[in-house]
């Protein structure tokens, strides 16, 4: 596997794998790697020739009070990782290299990403955008990884793939979970025991909707109020949205519609913010 920190070094290697008729794998991430993460990659090894993992940490998808500074970092162990998983190359850029001095250009996706995270992060789809779209001019993927968990992020990015014409196909991998149900994060290392008890309402809440509509429940409000309800048990945990929405446009949604719609959670566990949802 190799470590490669330039973007001058990242590109000359995509063309030489192209010029080889390789078909490259890109799975972006912020490091912090777990499970997930190495679901994510295995996944781009078995449709891929070459599977490149990015791992930077993106100052632009941070608010101005959000946990930039503190999110976790270990490169080392994250290699190692990414290593036993089947990543060919690990592309590890510092912020100078994807944002020169003065760099000035943001991509920024106009409808998909207004509700749901969009309404407590303006400014973080912009930057999520910007990174994924500097990415794939980098490397040139013929394909890319995204978890399910980041639902809204995967429906603003196939967004902008579809908009600016770029050719990658965008592959999403199923959500992986604790045993107890817990969705896997990065910021789960946050969670003190008794956050994680409480935190485990979320996928608590989704279960018992999605086993609703299996019932034949298709009422969004019903969903949404059993769902508030279980949360609102939990003295640490603090909703910010649940919604039922279409998984393509993320608008909101009176009507399950099964095959097309979702659930999504975003709650604070104490200062811990976590998201999930459940496909309907």
């Amino acid at each position: 596997m190799q470590k490669v920190t330039s973007v001058t070094e990242m590109r000359t290697l995509a063309e030489e794998l192209r010029s080889k008729d390789q078909i490259i794998g890109l799975v972006p991430t912020m490091g912090a790697l777990h499970e997930g993460h190495l679901s994510l990659i295995r996944q781009a090894a078995e449709q891929a020739d070459t599977v490149v993992v990015s791992i930077f940490v993106n100052p632009t998808q941070f608010g101005p009070s959000e946990d930039f500074s503190k999110y976790p970092r270990d490169l080392e162990a994250d290699l190692k990782r990414c290593e036993e998983a089947g990543a060919d190359i690990v592309f590890a850029p510092t912020v100078e290299e994807i944002y020169p001095k003065g760099y000035s250009t943001f991509v920024t996706e106009e409808f998909v990403g207004k509700p749901l995270e969009g309404v407590s992060r303006p400014t973080h789809f912009r930057g999520v955008t910007t990174v994924v779209a500097i990415l794939f001019n980098i490397v040139r993927p013929d394909l890319a990884v995204f978890g399910q968990k980041d639902a809204q992020q995967v429906a603003v990015i196939r967004k902008m793939v579809q908009d600016l014409q770029f050719t990658v196909d965008i592959v999403t991998a199923p959500t992986l979970r604790e045993t107890e149900g817990l969705a896997l994060s990065s910021r789960n290392r946050y969670l003190s025991n008794n956050q994680r008890l409480e935190s485990l309402a979320i996928s608590e809440a989704l279960r018992y909707a999605k086993g609703m509509v299996e019932k034949g429940e298709l009422r969004s409000d019903r969903l949404i109020a059993e769902a508030t309800h279980i949360l609102g048990e939990k003295r640490r945990v603090r909703i910010i949205y649940i919604s039922v929405v279409d998984r393509t446009t993320m608008e909101a949604m009176r009507e399950v519609v099964p095959g097309q719609s979702l659930l999504a959670i975003a709650a604070w566990v104490d200062e811990v913010r976590l998201i999930d949802n459940v496909l309907l």
